[in-house]
């Protein structure tokens, strides 16, 4: 599928001027910074220099000091804490990380994570039934709970506490809880918006830190936690964000928790330097398997590991789920493809919506995410799960899903999420008047761009302008991540300098020059089809990320070419 390319508008030339005087760096690195919203001297420091010394008081969350205030009175009078989360990478670290804080200074600690399939997302009145008939006063819920209004009831009629941590958007009414930690709450005055569940986890257990006068370093200790947690959870790399992975990936790469170690040895980048990209494809997924296809209560179990031969024992258990995983994603995307393969109106159609009542639970979401590359258009993959339909939902850039759900709602029973990924159940006799419904409102509302992958690109440059300098203050916006992309370029008539050739059967490798700049090696993933009109010789545009190929010890630095245009 062509891709459309898209130039980033050019930014204010006073304040670009102004900000290279300033800086002394050059016009490219200048306009990459004002792309990032940083435009002084001082926001450049803070942008290139990270510093702990620069993260947020926790306190200046909203409810802050009543949640430490009711954790330190349970601790006090001995009560037993029940530590709740969500099944995911983001809701299995948070618990990780609170559960492995507290567990130094209180006795009567267990964590609880529902079952995906029994109990589904979320607070359960299962998990709160368990909290009571076990003896449990306070429950602090983290990555859920904001909208769990009907479920906090219910727990305060149990005479059940509950401390919710989210990084949800929360509905018109706030759960009648002890505490509410939510920074998208419209009266939390906490300025930076963005965190994880896990980076809330990690405010609550700074907090406390704060409050009796400990050692920070006792919170630092779980940064590596944090760090997979805001990169598998998709949250901007900004601000705090930005901050908690520069330095949560620095303990990841030189001295992770026992869990963490186990997860690491069992990749295949064993070797190298762990990015927030490396995390997303090779740590994240273990973590979620665990969920997916058994319970997720084994993913907390070998993160909170007090040795690494005990992780390294969990870790074994977690890689079998993983590779389970990878079977079910394997057929399943294949299944799927066939069917619309099989399908001219399917084919033809501005949705994907499929269906077939074996298809795994735990994958569908993964199946409907690589779907949606495929073809590039909404996609939902539905499957039969105790007694009613369930399904998983992605979106393409710049189309809201969940506005799109909401005009199909009398079809459903549930569906919950956000602009670019949700989840649904309906009663199995609407499957088909839902997936002509769902087509009618995308095709009514989506615009035709959207349906075309986009290459956003940062600037037009010559390669000429690429050094071992310029990669190297490139390097320092790194982490790399959603709204802090690793910056793609265009560079326009470049030529061959040797001929190229294919690797694994669709990608390509080639070479490029311009005028008389130096020859820079290539790679484009699942760019093989370009390969006679590249060595036909005809000139042709690029647009790259720029990093650097570590072959047999040999580094240079490479072209990650994402589209050619002749």
């Amino acid at each position: 599928m062509q891709k459309r390319w898209v130039l980033k508008p050019k930014n204010n030339l006073e304040k670009t001027n102004k900000l290279q005087e300033e800086l002394g760096v050059s016009p490219i690195i200048t306009e990459l910074l004002i792309n990032r919203g940083v435009e002084t001297f001082d926001q450049a420091k803070e942008f290139f220099r990270p510093s702990l010394d620069y993260l947020l008081d926790p306190f200046l969350m909203k409810d802050m000091d009543c949640a430490i205030n009711r954790i330190e009175q349970a601790i006090g009078n001995k009560e037993k804490i029940l530590i709740y989360g969500d099944y995911d990478v983001d809701g299995t670290t948070a618990v990780s990380v609170v559960y492995s804080f507290f567990r130094n200074f209180h006795s009567g600690l267990e964590y609880y994570i529902p079952d995906r399939y029994s109990e589904g997302y979320g607070i359960s009145t299962q998990g709160i039934d368990y909290a009571a008939e076990n003896g449990f006063t306070l429950i602090i819920a983290l990555d859920c709970g904001i909208k769990a209004n009907d479920k906090i009831a219910y727990a305060n009629s149990k005479n059940i506490d509950f401390i919710i941590g989210d990084h949800h958007l929360p509905g018109s009414e706030l759960p009648d809880a002890y505490a509410v930690l939510d920074p998208k709450r419209p009266d939390c005055p906490y300025p930076y918006k963005e965190l994880s569940g896990c980076g809330i986890g990690f405010k609550i257990v700074q907090a406390f830190i704060l409050q009796n006068k400990m050692d920070m370093e006792m919170a630092y200790q779980y940064l590596d936690l944090v760090a997979v947690s805001i990169a598998s959870d998709i949250v901007p790399i900004t601000g705090e964000n930005r901050i908690l992975t520069h330095f949560g990936l620095k303990k990841l790469n030189s001295n992770p928790s026992f869990g963490l170690k186990a997860l690491i040895d069992l990749s295949s980048n064993k070797t190298g330097t762990f990015s927030v990209n490396d995390v997303v494809f090779q740590i994240g997924p273990r973590i979620n398997a665990a969920g997916r296809i058994d319970h997720a209560k084994d993913a907390v179990q070998l993160l909170v590991s007090k040795s690494l031969p005990e992780a390294k024992e969990f870790s074994i258990n977690i890689d079998d789920q993983n590779n389970t995983r990878k079977e079910f994603d394997l057929n399943i995307t294949g299944e799927a493809l066939k069917l619309i393969e099989d399908n001219v109106i399917l084919q033809g159609r501005k949705t994907t919506v499929l269906y077939k009542e074996d298809w795994h639970k735990g994958v569908i979401g993964i199946v409907a995410s690589r779907l949606t590359e495929k073809y590039y258009r909404p996609t939902i993959i539905l499957t039969r799960t105790n007694g009613h339909i369930a399904g998983s939902a992605r979106s393409v850039i710049g189309f809201d899903l969940y506005e799109a759900l909401s005009e199909c709602a009398d079809l459903l029973d549930q569906f919950g999420g956000h602009k670019y990924a949700a989840g649904l159940t309906m009663p199995t006799e609407n499957v088909s008047l839902f997936q002509d419904r769902f087509e009618e409102v995308v095709a009514r509302t989506i615009k035709p761009e959207m349906l075309q992958q986009e290459v956003l690109i940062e600037k037009e440059i010559s390669l000429a302008a690429i050094d071992l300098k310029f990669y190297k203050l490139l390097r320092q916006f790194e982490p790399f991540g959603p709204q802090n992309e690793a910056p793609i370029f265009l560079s326009k008539k470049v030529t061959f300098a040797y001929p190229a050739n294919i690797v694994g059967s669709v990608h390509l490798k080639f070479t490029v020059k311009q005028a008389d700049s130096a020859v820079f090696e290539c790679i484009g993933f699942g760019l093989g089809e370009y390969i006679h009109e590249i060595n036909a010789g005809k000139p042709f545009d690029i647009c790259y990320t720029i990093e650097e190929n570590n072959w047999r010890g040999k580094k240079n630095l490479q072209l990650n070419v994402k589209a050619i245009k002749f």
